[in-house]
């Protein structure tokens, strides 16, 4: 063999263990982006949701200035509050509902509970709320509420006092619990999922919701949700297929 074959063999040897070498280090980047990364990347997953409507969709009953208050600071302030508490425990990169059902009741992960939990129930919220929505509903849903409350009436004094009987903070929902519609009501950061229950829609009772445009007039916040901005569709979507 000659030496120019002898070199040109080297070099070759030289170039595809320089190129192996290449490879794996950018794989290693690779993996260091993603991989400490998984956690991150499967955390960050954890996000403020978009609204499912502009932030003037609901004016007159909820206010833009509302809106910009209650989603991008209040709602902003739990996905923040939970993404911290969750770093490098076990639930990060679990679905949120997950890190809601895996902490509910236990005290010591209150903090984690309480500030997912709100995530949930506000992201849930917004779709309970559609332009043009409210009033009574129509097919499958009209005949549970009749099933469920007698009429439609009923149901939305049930709900009404739900949302007015709630001392302080919480929710006003409405529920299916077997196969029958109910009214529940939850304090601050509860919701019904954890207690088996499957939610249907929900009203924000909580004064940052309301107090813009309403002050302390919460009856006049309920029944705007009531009658213009619940979301029918919305429910029914979250009814069990057969």
């Amino acid at each position: 063999m000659s030496i120019q074959t002898v070199h040109g063999e080297m070099s070759r040897r030289s170039f595809l263990a320089s190129a192996a070498a290449g490879v794996a280090l950018l794989g290693a980047g690779m993996a260091g982006l993603g991989g400490c990364s998984s956690k991150t990347a499967n955390t960050a997953t954890l996000a403020l949701p978009e609204l499912p409507y502009k932030d003037n969709a609901l004016e007159p009953y909820i206010s833009r200035k509302t809106i910009g208050f209650h989603h991008g600071k209040h709602h902003r302030a739990y996905v923040d509050k939970t993404l911290e508490l969750i770093q490098g425990e076990s639930l990060a990169g679990m679905p949120l509902k997950d890190i809601v059902q895996k902490t509910s009741g236990f005290p010591d992960m209150a903090a984690i509970f309480n500030n997912a939990a709100q995530v949930w129930n506000h992201d849930f919220y917004w779709k309970s709320l559609t332009p043009g929505g409210g009033g009574k509903p129509a097919g499958d849903l009209a005949r549970r509420l009749d099933a469920g409350f007698g009429s439609y009436e009923n149901f939305h004094k049930e709900l009404t006092n739900a949302a007015m009987s709630q001392f302080g903070n919480g929710w006003a929902w409405l529920v299916l619990e077997g196969d029958r519609l109910k009214v529940v009501k939850t304090s601050n950061a509860d919701t019904p999922f954890v207690h088996g229950q499957t939610p249907l829609l929900t009203i924000d009772v909580w004064e940052h919701a309301y107090y813009l445009d309403y002050q302390n007039r919460r009856a006049d916040y309920v029944k705007s949700v009531i009658d213009h901005l619940l979301n029918w569709k919305f429910a029914e979507s979250n009814l069990p297929t057969a």
